[in-house]
This record gives structure tokens, sequence and C-alpha cells, in this order.
């Protein structure tokens, strides 16, 4: 859970509060399911005592990191509350003289129960605040957090009065200026070691910030927990304090959730928001980005209306569906997606590229804490504009609405696990007894008018959004392995999918083979993904079916669940076991993280047998061969049987199958070319892969690196030719006839671009970085910037190296070599 908390973190855009939904999910029963102040459900608790790897002593430095970011979190808090208090003292006194600002009666119901709030929250932060300064294992803490919670009755007045608070402040902000000018700006003390930064704020955002605490503190309970040992003093405390703190969430959930009282439906039912989101639509063949809400009875498309300076923002309804007219259509392959604009595939790569290195550029000029902050808000204007443009161009998986007496609708998605949850959700709400519903234009103006204070999700969820403290993510090479899978009620064909986000969305990433008519799958499937800013890994599983009935999916999702990749738990070098449960099912996995940096280190092989590792000119020679024969061979199994496989070279083939090649290949089986013949193509294309990574040296040399990169910077089209030509017959002739034998087989497979989805660009960005890498005296040289800082610089320059060999004319070895006379040899 995050600990930062901004003045106006749940203000809504038309400046009207948002009440907390505090979603009592039956995944954590009898208890709630917290949500961040970004909507993301917390995890729930863990099992007792549950530590990360590394033990007690990480566990306990973990714990003190959780205590001092909430005690950072407090102080803010403190002085939000104190804020709000500084103006009371002065109206008070002013109450009962001749011109009153405001009453007596109506400075009690504003700041009602303020004062008492302020001084629980005091006493607990100054007696917190010695014990993480003093840190031992020995610190006990949980005494304070249950004395905390047991006056959790005082937010309890405060929550009943809430409403009212706001009320009356607000009328007396119409009728007296003088109280507006106060409650429109406050001034709200910054931490002790910010000197004199003071913020401002609403009266109205100060008087959310209670209800927003008991939350926090619950999620923070939550994380104390997670990292308190078992047969620590603290964890009965702990426990204790969490009960009673969800208890009184629960308590208060009916209370305060509006809505509850929202709009109601024609039956006189109150018509309830269940789920909304951010979903593309396609519209006259065009990509637009809709808000659409999902109400207990109808389903409703609405867009954001652009608003006029200091005029309230509002959504637009652009239609909508009743729940008992709704139908999904699936699409057949005859009706496949209609014309859209898609972007090719290069671009959407160069955008995440871009993204990455505005991100670092971001972080670098905080780092140097330069005055001016408009150099950030000029580079996050420019991150937003490239994000929203990924997330608008990125989504491609169908998912059609129909309304039975009128039209489809279409909306990409860029997740399956998406898909059904919009399903999943329509689905259980359309099992009740529902009559179709018909608005009035007065109702559906009403309806669409509440949507900006029910929506929760607030924000399209572009990294501009988050707070600048969140975890980057991780960049590098996620390695998963799954296991098996137990609690199917009946046998089938089953497999896993696995999607990791990037830059705001999930991608589909690995997919494990088919295993049939069984109750207990057991993959034990092995798969790298790579990582690009990912904090989250999701497992899909799924029962493919044969039979493809009109009106339903082919393979039906089973169960699906995430966990968030905690770089503190994947980072160590063991792996991690987990389980993932989802509807009744367990789904067995392990992972283990290597970052980018590490995973770029070539070490140089003292073997002369096998293959992996070894010189290309030394594999070579010893088989008489001009390009390698693993090479040659992996080459013409792709081209049999891969070249119209979609995403070919991209989907990572299972790491044992691979591993079971590479051993193969460095033994010299005599069986070799059985094995590939039956292997699956993705792990034929991996083992191609791998052999390029584990060279000792990468293709294009150690030597050349420097040169690549400043030729392909040259912008005079001659001048480039001239350098990239005279580079390729600067190369050792294995090398060199290697990568040209590499070159036209690339060439052929995006030839096949519109069945096997892969453009020379998109090859380019998967060979490129392993054939050109800096050597590890640069890497190391240059480690002392942002890792991912280099790589996006870097990777953006090896794409561009092997795209422009990938796009000249067929290069010929003898006429490179003729040309030899006319330069000289000196790179």
């Amino acid at each position: 859970s995050k600990m930062g908390d901004t003045a106006e973190d749940r203000k809504s855009q038309d400046g009207s509060e948002t009440m907390p939904f505090i979603d009592e999910s039956p995944t954590m029963s009898p208890h709630l399911c917290a949500r961040g102040q970004d909507g993301e459900a917390v995890s729930p608790t863990p099992p007792e005592g549950l530590l990360p790897r590394g033990g007690i002593e990480k566990g306990l430095e973990m714990k003190k990191l959780v205590l001092s970011g909430f005690l950072a979190s407090e102080e803010i808090y403190i002085n939000q509350l104190e804020a709000l208090l500084l103006p009371m003292k002065p109206l008070k006194a002013t109450a009962t003289t001749s011109k009153p600002v405001l009453t007596v009666e109506q400075i009690d119901t504003i700041f009602f129960m303020i004062q008492d709030i302020f001084e629980i929250h005091k006493e607990f932060y100054d007696a917190l605040s010695p014990n993480i300064q003093q840190w031992d294992e020995k610190v006990t803490v949980g005494h304070l957090f249950q004395k905390l919670a047991s006056q959790l009755g005082v937010y309890k007045a405060f929550v009943d009065n809430y409403k009212v608070a706001v009320e009356t402040a607000e009328k007396c902000s119409q009728a007296n200026s003088q109280f507006q000018k106060i409650s429109e700006n406050l001034k709200v003390k910054g931490p002790k070691e910010s000197k004199d930064c003071t913020t401002s704020a609403t009266m109205e955002a100060l008087l959310y910030k209670p209800i927003d605490r008991v939350t926090r503190s619950t999620l923070v309970l939550h994380d104390l927990l997670k990292h308190t040992p078992k047969d620590h003093p603290d964890f009965p405390l702990l426990q204790d304090a969490l009960r009673i703190s969800q208890n009184f969430l629960s308590s208060i959930n009916e209370e305060i959730d509006p809505r509850r009282t929202a709009v109601t439906t024609p039956k006189g039912e109150v018509r309830q928001l269940v789920k909304d989101g951010f979903l593309v639509e396609v519209s006259e063949g065009t990509r637009k980005l809709r808000h659409v809400f999902l109400f207990t009875d109808l389903l409703l498309c609405a867009k954001m209306k652009k608003a006029a300076v200091g005029r309230h923002q509002q959504y637009e309804c652009k239609w909508y569906i009743p729940l008992a007219d709704l139908s999904f259509q699936t699409l057949d392959d005859s009706d496949s997606l209609p014309h859209v604009q898609t972007l090719p595939e290069h671009e959407i790569e160069e955008m995440k590229i871009k993204i990455s290195s505005i991100k670092s550029e971001i972080q670098k000029e905080k780092k140097a804490q330069k005055a001016q902050s408009r150099n950030v808000d000029r580079l996050r204007k420019k991150m937003n504009e490239q994000e929203s443009c990924l997330l608008l161009h990125s989504p491609t998986i169908p998912f059609r609405i129909h309304n039975k007496h009128g039209k489809s609708y279409l909306f990409l998605l860029s997740s399956d696990y998406e898909r059904s949850e919009w399903r999943e959700s329509i689905q259980k709400l359309q099992k009740k007894d529902l009559q179709a519903c018909v608005l009035s234009s007065v109702e559906l103006q009403v309806l669409t008018g509440s949507c900006f204070k029910l929506r929760t999700v607030h924000n399209i969820p572009v990294t501009s959004n988050k707070d600048d403290d969140e975890s980057p993510g991780l960049y590098g090479f996620l390695h998963v392995i799954v296991h098996k899978a137990t609690g199917f009620k009946e046998s089938a064909n089953l497999y896993c999918t696995l999607e990791v986000d990037s830059f705001g969305y999930f991608v589909s990433k690995a997919k494990t083979r088919v295993f049939r008519d069984t109750t207990e799958p057991q993959w034990n499937e092995e798969f790298e993904i790579e990582l690009e800013g990912s904090q989250c890994l999701r497992i899909l599983c799924y029962k493919s079916k044969l039979n493809k009935d009109d009106n339903e999916i082919v393979d039906k999702i089973m169960g699906k669940g995430q966990v968030q990749l905690d770089p503190q738990t994947v980072q160590s070098k063991n792996w991690h076991m987990d389980v993932i449960e989802m509807n009744g099912i367990k789904v067995e996995f392990s992972m283990k993280f290597t970052s980018r940096d590490l995973s770029l280190k070539r070490t140089p092989s003292k073997k002369q047998s096998g293959v992996f590792g070894v010189k290309i000119s030394v594999v070579t020679k010893r088989e008489r061969s001009k390009v390698p024969y693993i090479v040659r061979q992996c080459i013409e199994e792709v081209e049999k049987r891969g070249i119209d496989e979609v995403g070919i070279y991209r989907i990572s083939g299972v790491a044992t199958d691979i591993q079971a090649l590479k051993a193969a290949f460095d033994a010299n089986t005599k069986d070799i070319l059985v094995m590939l013949s039956d292997m699956d193509i993705n792990a034929i294309a991996g083992t191609l892969k791998l052999y390029f990574r584990e060279l000792p040296e990468p293709l294009l040399t150690d030597r050349l690196y420097p040169a690549f990169m400043e030729g392909i910077a040259l912008s005079d089209p001659a001048a480039k030719e001239n350098c990239m030509m005279h580079l390729l017959r600067s190369l050792p002739d294995p090398n060199l006839i290697t990568f040209l034998t590499l070159l036209e087989h690339l060439k052929r497979v995006a030839e096949k671009e519109p069945v096997n989805k892969m453009s020379l660009h998109n090859l380019a960005t998967v060979f490129g970085p392993t054939l050109l890498r800096p050597s590890e005296s640069e890497s190391s040289k240059a480690h002392i910037t942002l890792a991912s800082d280099i790589w996006s610089h870097d990777v953006m320059a090896q794409v561009q190296v092997l795209l422009y060999y990938l796009q000249h004319p067929p290069i010929s070895f003898a006429e490179l070599k003729k040309n030899t006379l006319y330069f000289s040899t000196d790179v």
C-alpha cells in the first residue's frame, strides 16, 4: 500500500468528494478487501507469520520500512488535521460578536470531532516516532496500533456527521464570502524535513482525510503482519488491531457508500454501480477511449466532455444497453475484426522505448533537483501523450456486446483477463430477475451526471497519473515455472497463459502446452519472460474446447489470478514458490528475476567442447563449416514449420525444452534431427536466440560496438551506407557469414508478416540487443547511471542497427569482400 498522501487525493475533478467503497470481497472473507488510494485491491493478510525469503531479519527490516513510511504519512495527516483546526479558534471567537462569520452551531457541525482525532493521532505519532529512530528487532509497536484501533469510535461519530459537515460548509461558503475565502485556501504545513514548505488545500478535501485514513491504517496493518514473525510479541496485538479495524470498516460500509442511493431502477430498487473502467471502443472504424459503467441493471458507455475553464467536468452518454437485452457476440473467423486502424508493431515498440527514456530523463531531472520544475512538467506532458497513444493503439482482443433490440458494439481489450472480468460481472448480474428498462432523456441525463461522483476508476491508467515515488516496476527477465494445478471437478484439456503488465496495460507473454483429459495437469514448464517496467504477473487457466458453438468462446477461462511482483521478494537469487487460488483451482508456480544489467553479462567460456558459450570461430573450425551447425539446423526447422506461427521468435518457448536442445547440441547427440522435428517450434526459436545470447562475445563483436553505435547515428545516407558496409567487412569471416545467413532468414520470416505478425522491426527488436551489446568494461563504466537509462538509449540504437541491415537490399559476402580493396581496414 502506498504511503504518500496528496492533498487532493480523493477529490473528484468536479470538486465533489467521493466516498470510499470498501469491497467486502469473498477472497478475503470474513474480512474486507481494503482498497489503496488508486482503487487497487490490496493483498489480503497472508498466512500467519509468512515471511519473505531471507528470514526474520529481512522481515523485520521490511517491517521498519513499512513503519517509517507510515510514520511519514501520519505526519502529513496530523498537519492536515491541524490545518483544519487553525481557523476554528478565530471563527469561534467571532461567533459571539455582533458580526459572526458562522454561528457556534455551524462551527460545531463542520469541525465535529476533528480536535479529538487530532489528539489521538498526535499521541500515537509521538509514541511511535522514537521507536523507529532507535530501531532494533526487540522493539514492539503492536500495543500502539491496538490502542489506535480501540479509539475508532471517534471515527464512527465523525463518519455519522460527515455528510452534514460537508453540506454545512458548502452552504456557509455560499452565504458568506469571508468563510468561502477561508475554506478554499487552508495552509497545510509540510513535513519537518522540508523547510517552510506549505501547501494549500480546500476544507472539503481536508474533511475527507479522516475517512480515507481508516482504510489506510488497515492496509498498513496487513503489511506489518506480513513482515512480523509469528512468535514476535507484536503479532497477536497487530492481529487484534486488524480485526477491530476490519470490523469497524465493515460496519460503516453500508452507511458511507453513496452508490447505494444513486438512482432508483424502474422496480424501485436502488441502482448501484458495480464496475467501471476505461475501454477502447471501435466506433466507425476508429479507436475511441470510453469510460464504461456497469450498473446493476444496465451498461452505460460514456465519454468525458471537454469542459470550459472553471466548469465542472462531465460525462456524455454515447449509448446504454439494459442488461436484460444484452448478449455477448463472439467473432467467427468469417466476421473477424472490421477495419480498425492498427499501428504497426514497430511503432508500438518505439513508443515504449520513448516512454522508458522519458521516464529516465524525469528521474535525472529530479535527482539533479533543478529549480526549473518546468522541464519536468514538459517531459511529463510528452510522456502522457506517448502513453495515451499507446493505451489507445495497443489493445487487440475483441469484446463484442450486442443489444437484442439494436446495435452491436465492439471494444478492444489488451488482455483476456479484463475481458473475462467484464463478462463475469455482467453474467453474474444477469442471473437476477432483470426487467428491461428504458430511460427517458431526463433519467439518462441524471444517471450520466451522477457517473462522475460514482466512478471508482478515476484516472486513465498512465504513469503520469501515479505518484512519483511509486516503484517504476521491474526491467529484466522473469523466470517462471508453472508446476501444476489442482481442484478441477472433471477431466478436461487444460493449459495456462501468463500475462505481465507493460506501461499500464497487460500483454500475454507465454502459454503452457495443453495437458489432455486430466483433472490434475502437471506442466512443470519454465518460461523466461521479458519485463518492461512490470509490477504484476497474471496466470489464466483455460479449458480447451474443440467444439465451436455459435455463441460460446472456444476456450473457456476456468480461473484467473495475479501476484504483485515485489522487487524484494523476486530479486533474491533463489526460486520463490507461490500458489494462486482461483475459484477453487490452485495453480502452483515458482519464479525468480534477473535484472537487465545482470542478464546482459557474458562470461568468457573456458570450455572448448560443445557449442553454447564457445567462440564462434572455434566452433566453425571444429565443424569445418562456415556457419555453426546449430544455427543452420534451427533456421531450417523454423522455415520448415514455424514461418506461419504467430509471434515466432517473440513468444517464449518452454525453458526445459530449450535446455534439452542445448544439451543435445552441446553433446552433439546423434538423434538431434529427430528431437528437432518433434520439438515445439517456439523452443527451437528460443534455442537459436539462446545460442546468440550465450556467445562469449556478441556476434557483431565488442571491438566494433562503439563504431556501430556511431555509424547508425550518421544522418547523411551515403556516409551511413559506407560506414555500415565497412563495419560488416571488418567482422571476422565466421561472424560475417553467420550474420548474413541470419539476416536472409529473418527477411524470409518477415515476408509472412500478414500471417505470423512479425515485421522486420519486430524481429530487429528481438534480435538486435542479442547480436550487439556493449562490452563488459563499457557497461560497468556506464553502470553508474540508471540501468534502465542506458538500456533504453542503447536498445533503441541496437534495434536500429539490425533494422538497417534488414531493410537493406541483399548483401552478399563475395560482393562485400570484393570492395575491401577500396577501403582502409582501420575501423
